[in-house]
């Protein structure tokens, strides 16, 4: 089945943090978006480069559908990438396609805790997703960024605690990975939602929560990399799948 592709025009930018730039995304194009009743959803941006069309994928942070609009997210570190620049740079009254939305997870009511961690890059999913949370709901939320000047007021469940993580220097997600570890762990049954810098979500976390912890897929299904340090979206496909086809072979390790 064909991935629709919707036009839309921007309607205004904030700069949220120094690295946190969101894009209002509206006009005509909008009336023809279904949005998904996920809280992951996100949509895959089209830049037009050299004949080809690149594709970057972004969360949908939020829509409003009285205004015809639709917010989202982009981590911003100068020239470096493609979307970053174009987020600064977008004026109101300028258009891009999107193909979607996709999208597969939201937090279940029925269960005990939940976890959820990442990075920059998945912190409007994690927004999301504590918004989408039951009053009662329980569980942890790790988002590691740059420092103070990088966190968001968010709005989370009472019974949820919101840890932000600030690395200043050392390599995306180092912290994050280690601070998921060495969280205590509750009992019940977790829902896990992880995502930010490849290796450390991927090879460190995944790798925990799946094999270290035993948690079965249909609560951890949502543990993966947005983005790869030094590597393109295309090439970051690659050593997903890769990685997918290496672990699959590794024996399922005794829980501690």
């Amino acid at each position: 089945m064909a991935r629709p592709r919707s036009t839309f025009t921007v309607q205004r930018t904030e700069r949220l943090t120094p690295h946190l730039i969101r894009v209002h995304l509206g006009g005509p194009g909008f009336s023809a978006f279904q949005p998904s009743e996920f809280s992951d959803s996100y949509i895959k941006l089209i830049f037009p480069r050299e004949g080809i069309d690149v594709l970057r994928t972004y969360t949908v942070r939020s829509i409003d559908p009285a205004a015809g609009e639709l917010a989202v997210d982009f981590v911003y570190h100068g020239d470096e990438g493609i979307a970053g620049p174009w987020a600064a740079a977008a004026r109101p009254g300028e258009t891009i396609d999107a193909f979607g939305p996709g999208g597969a997870y939201s937090p279940r009511a029925d269960a005990d805790w939940h976890l959820l961690g990442g990075d920059e890059a998945a912190l409007p999913a994690i927004a999301t997703a504590l918004e989408a949370m039951n009053s009662d709901a329980r569980g942890r939320a790790f988002v590691e960024v740059e420092g103070p000047a990088d966190e968001l007021p968010l709005t989370t469940p009472a019974g949820v605690e919101l840890i932000w993580l600030h690395r200043g220097t050392r390599p995306t997600g180092e912290l994050l990975a280690e601070s998921v570890r060495n969280a205590p762990w509750d009992e019940g049954q977790v829902q896990v939602f992880i995502h930010g810098e490849a290796e450390s979500v991927m090879h460190n976390l995944r790798r925990y929560i799946r094999r270290e912890r035993n948690v079965p897929a249909e609560w951890a299904a949502s543990i993966s990399g947005y983005w790869r340090r030094g590597r393109t979206e295309e090439g970051f496909r690659t050593w997903k799948a890769d990685l997918a086809t290496k672990e699959s072979a590794e024996p399922i390790q005794a829980s501690r």
